[in-house]
């Protein structure tokens, strides 16, 4: 019998701050725990856990070459750089060879004297199962609970490997504030141990996309346009009007030019606060639009320095966009690279399969005609005539996912590419400036890129149409998508050598299959396997999981009167501290509207500001509630009693009509797979799990975790998605969980 199935319900707030030693397995069959509305007591669930085709990787050692043999190989585009310093062995002895695993362990070492931090053996298992796909050139997934130090787990091996073995490791993250943590923290700190071990320092650059860095050029005004602020880079309706020497927008720009003196980077994230999005189109360029070296300011050029530095460096830290680029499309943006880790690996197909998608509607096909007519100064009649034609056919089109592509559509399509081919030859032959024609160019790559993804197998490609916003009239949009992303990413984004694949969240009900399948460790020859580490929280004495089940089911009407006045008893119970996570914008207008009129503590909603002044103004009011939709379930870092009561309002699924869900489902109906199984469960356990995972986030927080959906606990699937949870104490007593909400709401000072 594990802790959580011999322990009585959590009294809290507990003053026991003992933490057990970490247990994988006791772990997984405390997730495994059925929930009894009848009694708090834990009993043993049925035995459902799916055996996956992943095993454990095992800390192993791994073998290196010797120092000598490292130094040797060291004469290449970074150079001769110092190599580990070995002690002579006695005569007749070999001398010892430093292995991979001990040089992670003695820098994790000092690394944690440094910092003043604490062993965690989740955190050491991670650094032996890197160690060890190093070694054999595999790939590992690893899960790493919250609290187990996963960046330094997987930065400490890529350091170690980049030094030692002459390696270029890429790191894809999913988040800025992830990127931050690992240029300006964790890796200072693992290379200044390096320093005094083998000395030498590992290079560490960040790489964005090109438009995140600001152009000099365009902000000396070496683009057309760029003294009026009109034209071109107006979106469609927009107005003149909002646009001028004296507008918001100008004196943004001006603010911009200042800023442009003194960063160091150009990077539009270390601007605060931050440009909007309208202005940083006047001083930013895409990569097609780039003028290159013929750049007479090329030597200040922001995105081009920042290319340089990563070209050079041993640790490459990029996101998922850039990625995704990387592995669909046509450049190789990350040569060279020798091993690639993906942290917040859950997210990664995705962002590629976002990244590759094109769209097409009738007022970007009218800027791109007026960007080649004004810029190009060419004859634009051909393209003006298919413009009309399509705009009809788009509007003509129905919305959602197009199972067959009308001969129409095609047709017009085709004309379209001749006309973009047409334009091209006229470009190319125009006396318009080399900053123009790439202007002109640039927007005509963007028609042809749709123009070459419908050109690919329909059964390849979803392709749908829906409503565009980015404009104050929405107009239809033709939507193209590649339907598998796995091949890309794992023949072209992890390449052939080593690969860690980690998040908190990436095992579904036991099983690393389906996030193996989406991330393409199954079409890839190189071997991998996948290991839980655990957490070093002992979730079933922090936390309480309720599951409301004395409320009805949930439907497609709406939040339910019944699950608004849970919401509201719970939140008065707790005082506030609490984040309620909706899956629709709908709830969050309900569960906003009912708190704000019942509960006196502040409650705060998506929507009215940006989400990071939210949830800092969430985190220092320590009696207040946050009501937001998907953007919140994940990411939200509020440790402490500010966040005691993380409430879910159903389970996530994702929107029986989204064209990528659709596809992705009739693939696996065609191979006599369950589409619902297959597709839609994995992507709302994870979620779930993402969302649950907001409670606990140091091993000081004690709270609840409270979901009002009984389908967790009635039905077949809510095993699979309570494994894919944290352990914690399961409950369905309305009376515990206030009672429990009642103690911390009176420990609040």
């Amino acid at each position: 019998m594990n802790e959580a199935q011999s322990a009585s319900h959590p009294s809290l707030p507990s003053s026991d701050k003992t933490l057990p030693s970490q247990k994988t397995a006791e772990r997984t069959q405390g997730k495994n725990a059925d929930i009894k509305s009848e009694s708090p007591d834990l009993t043993p669930a049925e035995n459902e856990e799916q055996e996956s085709n992943s095993h454990a990787v095992s800390g192993g050692q791994a073998d290196l070459s010797c120092a000598a043999d490292v130094l040797s190989q060291r004469e290449t585009k970074r150079g001769t750089t110092p190599g580990i310093e070995l002690k002579s062995a006695p005569d007749g002895e070999a001398e010892s060879t430093p292995d991979l695993t001990e040089l992670c362990d003695t820098v994790l070492s000092r690394v944690l004297s440094d910092i003043s931090g604490t062993v965690r053996p989740g955190q050491t298992q991670m650094m032996h199962a890197i160690a060890t796909a190093i070694r054999d050139c595999a790939r590992v997934l690893v899960q790493a609970g919250t609290g187990t130090g996963k960046s330094l787990g997987y930065l400490i091996p890529s350091c170690v490997h980049a030094v030692t073995g002459n390696a270029r490791v890429l790191i894809s993250t999913a988040t800025l504030a992830l990127q931050r943590q690992i240029l300006t923290h964790d890796a200072p700190i693992v290379s200044k141990v390096l320093q005094g071990l083998v000395g030498y320092t590992p290079r560490v650059a960040l790489l964005k996309g090109w438009s995140n860095y600001i152009c000099m050029h365009k902000l000396a005004g070496g683009y057309p346009d760029e003294d009026t602020l009109f034209d071109s880079s107006l979106l469609p309706g927009e107005s003149e009007k909002t646009e001028g020497p004296t507008s918001p927008i100008a004196a943004e720009i001006m603010s911009l030019r200042e800023w442009a003196r003194t960063t160091p980077t150009g990077d539009r994230d270390d601007m605060v606060p931050g440009p909007t999005d309208r202005a940083w189109r006047h001083v930013s360029v895409s990569r097609r639009e780039c003028i290159g070296r013929s750049c007479p300011m090329l030597e200040e050029c922001f995105a081009h320095n920042a290319r340089e530095k990563a070209a050079h460096a041993d640790i490459v830290v990029t996101n998922h966009s850039l990625l995704g680029i990387h592995a669909t499309g046509e450049n190789d943006l990350f040569s060279d690279i020798d091993m690639v880790v993906v942290d917040e690996a859950h997210e990664l197909a995705e962002r590629v399969r976002s990244q590759a998608a094109v769209s097409l509607s009738a007022s970007q096909l009218a800027r791109v005609t007026r960007s080649a007519r004004t810029h190009g100064r060419i004859d634009t009649h051909f393209l003006e005539e298919i413009t009309q034609e399509l705009s009809q056919i788009l509007e003509d089109l129905p919305l959602g996912l197009l199972y067959e592509r009308p001969q129409i559509l095609h047709d017009a399509l085709r004309r379209l590419d001749e006309a973009c081919r047409d334009a091209y030859t006229q470009v190319s032959d125009s006396d318009a400036e080399a900053a123009s024609k790439t202007l002109a160019r640039a927007a005509l790559d963007e028609i042809t890129a749709v123009c070459a993804a419908w050109s690919r197998p329909a059964e390849e490609t979803v392709t749908w149409v829906e409503y565009s916003e980015i404009s104050s009239t929405p107009h239809p949009q033709l939507v193209l998508a590649p339907l598998d992303v796995a091949r890309a990413i794992g023949t072209v984004a992890l390449g052939q050598g080593p690969a860690v694949l980690t998040s908190a969240t990436l095992n579904v009900g036991s099983s690393f299959d389906p996030i193996a399948y989406e991330c393409g460790l199954f079409v890839s020859d190189v071997p991998w396997s996948g290991i839980d580490v655990g957490t070093p929280f002992d979730e079933a004495h922090q936390g309480i999981f309720y599951v409301a089940r004395h409320l009805p089911p949930p439907d497609l009407s709406g939040i339910s009167l019944e699950a608004l006045e849970e919401i509201v008893d719970l939140v008065q119970a707790s005082g506030g501290g609490a984040l309620v996570l909706c899956s629709s914008r709908r709830a969050v207008h309900s569960v906003t509207e009912v708190l704000r009129s019942r509960v006196r503590t502040q409650v705060f909603a998506q929507g009215d500001a940006s989400v990071s002044s939210l949830v800092e103004q969430f985190r220092d009011d320590v009696n207040s509630s946050l009501v937001g939709t998907l953007g919140l379930w994940q990411g939200v870092d509020v440790p402490g009693l500010s966040c005691r009561l993380v409430i879910i309002d159903k389970i996530p699924f994702p929107h029986p009509h989204d064209p990528v869900i659709q596809a992705l489902s009739d693939v696996a109906q065609r191979n006599r797979r369950s589409g619902f199984w297959t597709v839609s469960l994995p992507r709302a356990a994870l979620l779930m799990a993402q969302g649950a995972g907001r409670l606990l986030r140091t091993s000081e927080d004690r709270g609840v975790l409270a979901v009002l959906d009984k389908r967790l606990v009635t039905k077949s699937y809510g095993a699979m998605i309570r494994r894919s949870m944290p352990a914690l104490w399961p409950t369905s007593d309305p009376k515990i969980v206030r009672e429990a909400l009642s103690r911390l709401s009176s420990s609040v000072t």
